[in-house]
């Protein structure tokens, strides 16, 4: 098998020889030619079961098929090391299908390790889509596990406070009840969830593997079962990943691993640095403290992604983000611009009172800045956030 680099860089080009040309195409056609309507009614038949597309005598229609989001989706499924994977229009479309898959399967009853993504804990949390949670704790998940389960769900490193789950652990409690894992804040880079026995691997892909904040998408990387009955979903709800947004993040997977282990580099230097500062009470980054034991096992490094804890509460943690001048104060997370937000009062303010993240918790999300001059826009913030408490 050819390193995760080399397969980043050629996984899902392996028609472009046959086609003459060095870079995929872009088809944005929304509608194909139907040669007669035999085949056509065949063709719409096979795609509409959730069967792949493209042996089809014609894709029939966009929502249906398109060769762009079908080379994304053997790219990932390489590096994923996934028999297929399927795409969606964001990360909560793809969590979305997985949720409507096993409820449509007769199995509505979902249990869920926190702290998860504020938006996944919300969907699960209201029922929107017929499902019903159980919220476990890692040692928890095999008791909570009824005959109506039809999923584990699980965030590793998780999001905000980068907790690292042993997912062999909880797929051995899991048993038969396939496991979902969200391997946004690693990448398939990092860790590749199916290889320690997850069923299926979710990434918000508007994250890293977009990579430069300018598109949205979501993708489901599991077995050739799972990836039928996901696709069946997307044609019936129409949450498909628009062609040029499919191009751009087949493109962002070649230079992903570049991106990560960069990134990654310098989250170190700001993690150090933070974890020194007499303004800040606690740093969540795995790459300064692992009591899992999980980074270099299961987890190939620790990531760009942490959290921090600012002394003072809210307020100072809240001046702290308004006040960074180079990190832009905004949401989302494995750009190659770094990032800071207050899960609490944004991406995790759904969440109840007891599973949410401290008033003091800020995530920063590095991106492929000098660590420097990180460090200095951090400092004159953190400078900032004292004044007050001093004055």
């Amino acid at each position: 098998m050819s390193s995760i680099d080399t397969q980043a860089i050629h996984a899902g080009r392996d028609d472009l020889r046959a086609l003459g040309v060095h870079v995929p195409p872009i088809d944005l056609s929304t509608t194909y030619p139907i040669t007669d309507v035999d085949s056509g009614g065949e063709a719409y038949e096979q795609i509409t079961a959730g069967e792949r597309g493209d042996g089809a005598a014609t894709m029939v229609y966009q929502r249906l098929w398109n060769p762009n989001f079908d080379r994304f989706e053997r790219a990932v499924a390489a590096l994923e090391g996934a028999q297929e994977a399927v795409s969606f229009a964001s990360g909560m479309a793809a969590w979305s299908a997985a949720l409507l898959a096993t409820v449509a399967a007769g199995k509505p009853h979902v249990v869920a390790v926190r702290p998860i993504y504020g938006g996944t804990d919300h969907l699960l949390a209201t029922g929107l889509l017929g499902t019903q949670v159980t919220w476990a704790t890692p040692e928890t998940v095999a008791a909570s596990i009824t005959p109506a389960t039809g999923l584990v769900v699980l965030e590793t490193p998780a999001n905000p406070t980068l907790d690292l789950l042993d997912i062999e652990a909880i797929a051995a409690q899991a048993g038969d009840v396939p496991v979902i894992v969200d391997n946004t804040f690693a990448t398939p880079i990092l860790q590749n969830p199916i290889r320690h026995g997850a069923t299926l691997v979710v990434h918000s892909a508007t994250k890293s593997i977009g990579g430069h904040g300018d598109l949205l998408g979501g993708v489901v990387a599991s077995d050739s079962e799972w990836a039928v009955r996901l696709r069946s979903v997307r044609v019936l709800t129409g949450a498909v990943l628009h062609p040029k947004a499919a191009y751009d993040l087949h493109r962002g997977l070649q230079t992903l691993p570049v991106r990560v282990r960069a990134a990654q580099a310098g989250a170190q230097a700001v993690a150090a640095w933070l974890a020194a500062h007499p303004g800040v009470s606690r740093v969540f980054y795995p790459g300064l403290e692992d009591p899992s034991g999980l980074v270099g096992t299961q987890q190939r490094g620790p990531g760009s992604t942490m959290a921090f804890a600012v002394r003072g509460g809210y307020a100072a943690a809240a001046t702290v983000a308004s006040q960074c001048q180079l990190i832009t104060h905004a949401v989302s997370l494995g750009g190659v611009d770094s990032l800071i937000q207050h899960p609490a009062a944004i991406t995790h303010r759904p969440v109840p009172a007891e599973a949410r993240p401290g008033a003091d918790i800020l995530r920063l999300s590095i991106g492929l800045e000098d660590p420097a001059d990180l460090i200095a826009d951090l400092d004159q913030a953190l400078a900032a956030a004292a004044r007050p408490l001093s004055a």
